[in-house]
C-alpha cells in the first residue's frame, strides 16, 4: 500500500505494517480525534489518531529507527478512547494515561498479537515495555517522535506553521544512542515555540476548554444515566455521539446541546463560570554545546523565558466565562 503523509511525503507500506495499519484498532483512530472535543466547537481542528499514529511510524523510519520500533510507533494510541484524552477529565485522571491504562487490554482483546505471531514477532515482548523504544518515547522535557510529530502535524494543519519551516526542521534532528536531539540552539529555539503554540496556545484556548468541560460534563451524565457504558468508548467519536444524541435522557441532550461550533466565551479571572487546568507540559531539550550535553534552556534565555511562561501558564489554568453557549 502507498501512505503520502502531509509531513513525510509518500511511502510504500507492506509486510506487517501493512497488516497492522489495515487491522480494525488502527483503522478506528480514523474515527478518533486528537484533540478531544476541539473538533465539536471548531471543525477545521479535526487531526485524528490515524494521522498522528502513521506519522510517528513515518518519523521513526526516517529517524532509523527499527520496524519493530516502527511498530510500536503505530501502535502506540490504539487503546485511546473516544474524545481521547477527554475520557480522562470524565475519569478524574490528574496524569491523563487511561489509554496508557488499559493498552495490555486493548491489544489483548484484538488481532493485534495474531498478525504479529504470524510474521515473527511477540506482542507482549513488542508493545508491553515501552521504555525499549527511546525514538519513540522519552519522559518530558526531552524531544521524541510521539511529541515531535503531534506538535508539528497539529500546529501545520491549524495555520500556525508552513510545511517548509516543519520540513527546515526535520533536516535538523539528530540521533544519538537512540535518542532524537535538536541539532543547534537555534534548532530548539523554534521547536519550544511551536510546541508552547500547541500546549498553552491551543490546548488552552478558551473554546477548546470550553469544549472539553461541557463534553466531560455531558460523558459523565451519559456514565451516571446508563447512556454509555465504559465500553462504548472504545468505539469512534461518532459512534459515541450517535448514542448520546439519540438518548432520551434530558440532562445527556441538555448538555450535548451546549457544544458547537457557535459558542462565545473569553477568558475572566474574576467573573468566570468556571476554571480548568491541564496536566503541566513543558520542553526543553537537551543539545550538544561547546562538546557537553545540556539543557538548551542553559544557555538560550529565549527557552528559559518560554519555559517559565508557559509554567505559570499551566499552573494557573483557564478561567471561563461563557458569553453564549
Amino acid at each position: 500500500m502507498e501512505i503520502n503523509d502531509v509531513l513525510y511525503g509518500r511511502h510504500q507500506i507492506d509486510g506487517v505494517l501493512e497488516e497492522l495499519i489495515k487491522s480494525a484498532p488502527v483503522q478506528r483512530l480514523k474515527g478518533v480525534y486528537q484533540g478531544g472535543a476541539s473538533f465539536l466547537v471548531n471543525p477545521k481542528w479535526n487531526v485524528t489518531r490515524y494521522e498522528h499514529s502513521i506519522g510517528v511510524m513515518l518519523l521513526i523510519k526516517r529517524l532509523g529507527g527499527t520496524i519493530e520500533e516502527q511498530i510500536a510507533g503505530l501502535l502506540h494510541d490504539v487503546s485511546h478512547t473516544a474524545f481521547s484524552h477527554v475520557i480522562d477529565f470524565v475519569f478524574e485522571n490528574e496524569a491523563e494515561d487511561y489509554h496508557e491504562n488499559i493498552f495490555q487490554q486493548v491489544i489483548g482483546q484484538s488481532e493485534i498479537p495474531g498478525i504479529l505471531k504470524k510474521h515473527g514477532y511477540d506482542a507482549d515482548d513488542l508493545l508491553l515495555n515501552d521504555t525499549r523504544w527511546t525514538l519513540l518515547e522519552q519522559p518530558a522535557p526531552e524531544l521524541c517522535a510521539d511529541r515531535i510529530d503531534y506538535t508539528l502535524r497539529d500546529m501545520y494543519q491549524y495555520g500556525q506553521i508552513t510545511l517548509r519551516e516543519a520540513e527546515i526542521f526535520l533536516d535538523r534532528l539528530i540521533v544519538r544512542n537512540e535518542k532524537v536531539f535538536p541539532d543547534s540552539i537555534g534548532t530548539a529555539e523554534w521547536f519550544v515555540r511551536v510546541y508552547y503554540k500547541e500546549v498553552i496556545d491551543f490546548f488552552m484556548h478558551p473554546v477548546n476548554v470550553y469544549g472539553y468541560e461541557y463534553l466531560t460534563r455531558t460523558l459523565k451524565a451519559a456514565l451516571q444515566h446508563n447512556v454509555i457504558a465504559a465500553e462504548d468508548l472504545l468505539k469512534t467519536d461518532q459512534e459515541v455521539l450517535d448514542i448520546l444524541h439519540s438518548s432520551e435522557n434530558e440532562e445527556v441532550r441538555r448538555l450535548l446541546e451546549k457544544i458547537h461550533p457557535h459558542i462565545q466565551v473569553k477568558e475572566d479571572d474574576i467573573h468566570y463560570d468556571f476554571h480548568r487546568k491541564k496536566k503541566m507540559r513543558l520542553i526543553d531539550p537537551s543539545v550538544f554545546h561547546h562538546n557537553e550535553w545540556i539543557t538548551s534552556s542553559s544557555v538560550s534565555e529565549n527557552i528559559r523565558k518560554m519555559g517559565e511562561t508557559a509554567y505559570q501558564k499551566a499552573k494557573k489554568g483557564v478561567y471561563i466565562k461563557v458569553i453564549e453557549n
